[in-house]
């Protein structure tokens, strides 16, 4: 008897793939990528959804520009009988929308390349690196932000071009944390995941690495029992993921997170706030709990950026905020995101949330809760700041903790520093300083 694959859905599209095909076949990762769907065609054959004349002709348009690309596995969990609505499609398959671009939109919104000291290098936080180690991915994700650079296959890093980027790491000792991006880092062989975690685990400053995929949501077979025993050799390992809808969350990909989970790794998970996706509090608060109990933290709720082709998927700031109310107070402190702006020109995530702090005197604040009852918290009287002159070598405080270089304080935090004399931050292109020193130029 034929060893039948999960559910009917999967069997009808496996047979359509390939008529000898079993379970063995369709849980293999590597089945699953040389058969990925990348055709409207091949699409619209192995889900029965048959789309207009007028609707091909503007989904070629799409995908000329953005390829499509869904595994198998993943194309199985559409609702075919409601896929317009439906939030895997919306994800995965292309929409005319993609076309439209505005004049708020660009194609590197982040700044990631202006940030890159050498090839497949972002820095732009103190003491971590994003290292763009793949451009290819299991499948092409509609609200990828990286849309100029996934499924570039022309451009796979090789291991000269890592080296470089291992390099760069190795040659500046605040990086103590650095990210394996992409494309998606597990998309590279087992060979290369093990060469590349080896080469940077062993720069002495690099404390921690992390990894960010989206595998256990659109190809969770690819977390086989190789790749683990690969990934525990090199803890302390961090692991993001990528669910944005309940609907993702199913018996494989639980699958997958156990054996992450199993294995020691801390999980965590990045969603997007995506229109008629994930824009319900109901919703998000549901993908929070389920990811809870495979035991995954949210971690991110991203606002949607600012890539091109993106504008069909943004919500308003507002829509954010208002799953945020729905979340703080209304379940576990650790089952829910922080609502973040990956902020455009490169200025980094930008923490968002309702305001809770109504107001404040001298001695007391005004707070209210999320049932909107208002209460005050009293300051003390008796406290005495420790004012901070830098020499930590003198401080009473118990400062025997430092082991990395100090890096000089920036931004708000140094405008609080007791030990730095700057008052103010002024934009370079301040038209008021620019008329002081057109003057004294003028008096001089």
């Amino acid at each position: 008897m034929k060893n039948m694959i999960y559910n009917k859905k999967q069997q009808k599209i496996a047979n359509r793939i390939d008529g000898d095909t079993n379970i063995s076949n369709w849980k293999d990762w590597k089945w699953q990528m040389k058969h990925a769907i990348k055709t409207l065609e091949a699409f619209e054959y192995l889900t029965d959804i048959k789309f207009s004349e007028n609707e091909r002709i503007d989904l070629r348009k799409t995908f000329d520009k953005f390829p499509l690309s869904i595994t198998p596995y993943y194309l199985s969990l559409i609702d075919k009988s409601n896929y317009k609505n439906d939030p895997v499609f919306k994800q995965a398959f292309g929409s005319i929308h993609e076309l439209t671009t505005l004049k708020s939109e660009i194609n590197d919104p982040l700044s990631e390349d202006s940030d890159s000291p050498v090839e497949g290098i972002t820095h732009r936080y103190p003491d971590r690196v994003l290292f763009h180690v793949s451009n290819v991915c299991a499948m092409y994700c509609r609200h990828c932000t990286r849309k100029r650079k996934v499924g570039d296959t022309d451009h796979i890093p090789l291991k000269e071009q890592l080296k470089t980027g291992i390099q760069y790491i190795a040659d500046t000792p605040q990086v103590r944390d650095v990210l394996l991006s992409g494309g998606d880092p597990f998309m590279l062989s087992d060979e290369m995941i093990d060469w590349l975690l080896s080469e940077i685990s062993q720069i002495p400053h690099v404390e921690v690495i992390r990894i960010g995929t989206r595998i256990p949501v659109v190809l969770p077979y690819r977390i086989t029992d190789n790749l683990i025993s690969i990934l525990k050799k090199y803890q302390p390992l961090w692991i993001n993921t990528h669910f944005n809808h309940p609907h993702e969350i199913t018996l494989s990909s639980k699958e997958a997170l156990a054996k992450l989970a199993d294995a020691g790794f801390p999980l965590g998970n990045q969603s997007v706030l995506l229109a008629d996706v994930n824009d319900c509090p109901k919703i998000i608060k549901s993908l929070c709990h389920k990811l809870v109990k495979n035991r995954v933290r949210p971690y991110y709720l991203y606002q949607c950026d600012l890539s091109e082709g993106l504008s069909h998927f943004r919500t308003p700031i507002g829509k954010g905020i208002e799953i945020m109310e729905s979340l703080i107070g209304h379940t576990s402190g650790f089952a829910r995101p922080t609502y973040v702006i990956d902020a455009p020109g490169g200025g980094g995530k930008i923490p968002l949330m309702p305001n809770y702090l109504i107001s404040w005197s001298s001695h007391k604040v005004v707070l209210r809760n999320y049932e909107g009852v208002i209460t005050t918290y009293q300051e003390p009287d008796n406290y005495v700041s420790n004012l901070c002159d830098g020499n930590c070598d003198k401080c009473k405080l118990e400062l025997d903790i430092r082991e990395g270089e100090e890096y000089e304080s920036v931004g708000i935090e140094r405008l609080l520093s007791d030990d730095n004399e700057t008052i103010c931050l002024v934009p370079e292109d301040n038209d008021r300083l620019q008329r002081r020193t057109d003057n004294e130029t003028e008096n001089v």
